[in-house]
Formats: structure tokens, C-alpha cells, sequence
């Protein structure tokens, strides 16, 4: 892979896990990068644990919260000016409850963050973007995205959503010839705070709860993987737990004569 020392990464969602692991990854590429999450501290040890092996590289934080609404276009304005690559939507959490027990404050923050502010910023980065050589917007669904599961019905719902929107993308961007590529990666359990917050615990075990799952670092592997293919989707079967590259998942009425048809 040849190094990459003048775009830029954006990872949202950097601070720990998937996200953390990504950053690193896309580092050992020799990608700049510039970090999003809420946690300064957390941003800021990642800043250092990454220029003391890459010192050449570019690294820019942003410490903000993307489930409130104007944040999240203040934040595609403060660094729309880069030369940007790859945008890699992973801010995001969970829930397990019912549906008639769930708290309604918890969903809507993760209706915020996981479908608005992704919705936003994929929006605004293929606006300005889709016609740049080499580009890739990559969304972070979940296995959860194209399989409902029990006690997860909205968290899933949510990701059905990211699922379907980014596969519809990448088929927009194919038909009116685009030069990016939209990429959805949909992982299952992995071993980060997701299952702390989604129980809304301060302790989760991963080997009593699910005893298969995969780490952070190779779900970031996964990634890399999905970036490197020309297929749209990577997906973690959840039965064997076996990472999968896949073309779009969901029908697309392209060729229909049903569809819309309005004089330009």
C-alpha cells in the first residue's frame, strides 16, 4: 500500500474502541488524520500514542459532541477545507431493552448520533467531495443492521437505517458516475464500552455475556480490508463469526418503471 502523507482521515467517534483501533490503523498507513469524539483526554492521549511512532504525521482533534444537532455542522465547516480522502462515520452507541421499557432520553441521543449526525455528514461530504479521485465514505452499521435482535429492536432499527442509506449511496454515486465509493462495515459483538453503555452498566464481561466476539484491533483490520476491496459491504456473520465482503445486500429498484420519472 502506498503511504499516503498528504490527505487526510476523518474518524468520528475516535476515542475508544473501533475507533481508536481505526486511527491507529490508517496512521501505520501513513495517513494524516484529523479525530473526532467528546472526550478531549481521551483524543489527546490517542494524539500522542499515534506522532510517537508516526512523528511526521498530521494529526488535528476536535473534541465535540455530534448528537446535538449544530455541532455537527460546525464541525464539517471547521474542517471542510482539508484535503479530505476518507471520512469514516463510527460515533455511535447502543441499547438493549424494550421497546416499552426503553428510555425514550437515551433513544433519542442515539437517534441524534447514530442516524442524524451520520445522515449530515455523509450528506455534506458527498456534496463537496464525490468527484475527488480516491474518495471513500465508510459507515459503521452493525450485524444488528441486516439482522433484527432481541432486546435491540431500535438500536437495530437504527443501523438498518445506516445500512440502507449508505448501500442506496453507493449505488447513487455509481449511476451518475461519481468517483467516491460508499462503503457501509457491520461488525458484531465486539469487546469495546459498547455493552456497558447499551446495559447502561458500569461492568460488562464480553466471555460471560457472549464468549465469541472480536477486539477492536480486528474489527479496524476488517476495515482496512473493506477499504482495500471494490465490494460495498463487509459483514460480520454473526453465527460463525466470519468477516465477509459482500455486494449491496438490499434490492435496489434502479432499472423499475415504477420509479419516479420527472423531466430535467
Amino acid at each position: 500500500m502506498v503511504q499516503n502523507t498528504e490527505k487526510y482521515t476523518v474518524i468520528t467517534g475516535a476515542s475508544s474502541g473501533i475507533g481508536y483501533e481505526t486511527a491507529k490503523a490508517f496512521a501505520g498507513r501513513g495517513s494524516n488524520l484529523i479525530l473526532v469524539a467528546r472526550r478531549k483526554d481521551r483524543l489527546e492521549a490517542l494524539n500522542q500514542e499515534i506522532l510517537s511512532c508516526y512523528p511526521t504525521l498530521n494529526v488535528f482533534i476536535k473534541a465535540t459532541d455530534l448528537s446535538i444537532s449544530d455541532n455537527v455542522f460546525r464541525l464539517y465547516e471547521e474542517i471542510k477545507g482539508y484535503p479530505l480522502q476518507t471520512w469514516i462515520n463510527n460515533a455511535g452507541f447502543g441499547n438493549y431493552d424494550t421497546v416499552s421499557h426503553q428510555d425514550l432520553n437515551k433513544i433519542r441521543q442515539m437517534l441524534h448520533l447514530n442516524v442524524e449526525a451520520l445522515t449530515v455528514l455523509s450528506s455534506l461530504f458527498v456534496r463537496d467531495f464525490k468527484d475527488v479521485e480516491g474518495t471513500q465514505l465508510i459507515n459503521i452499521s452493525s450485524a444488528g443492521g441486516y439482522t433484527i435482535v432481541p432486546t435491540a429492536i431500535t438500536y437495530c432499527a437504527a443501523k438498518f437505517y445506516v445500512s440502507t442509506f449508505t448501500e442506496g449511496l453507493a449505488w447513487e454515486l455509481k449511476d451518475n458516475g461519481c468517483k467516491m465509493q460508499a462503503k457501509v462495515l457491520a461488525p458484531a459483538a465486539t469487546k469495546t464500552e459498547f455493552g456497558k453503555v447499551a446495559n447502561d452498566v458500569t461492568e460488562y464481561d464480553y466471555d460471560k455475556t457472549f464468549g465469541t466476539y472480536h477486539t477492536s484491533a480486528q474489527v479496524a483490520e476488517f476495515l482496512l480490508k473493506l477499504y482495500d476491496s471494490d465490494k460495498v459491504v463487509g459483514v460480520v456473520n454473526r453465527e460463525n463469526f466470519i468477516f465477509e465482503l459482500k455486494e449491496p445486500q438490499f434490492d435496489y429498484a434502479g432499472n423499475s418503471n415504477h420509479n419516479q420519472n420527472i423531466e430535467k
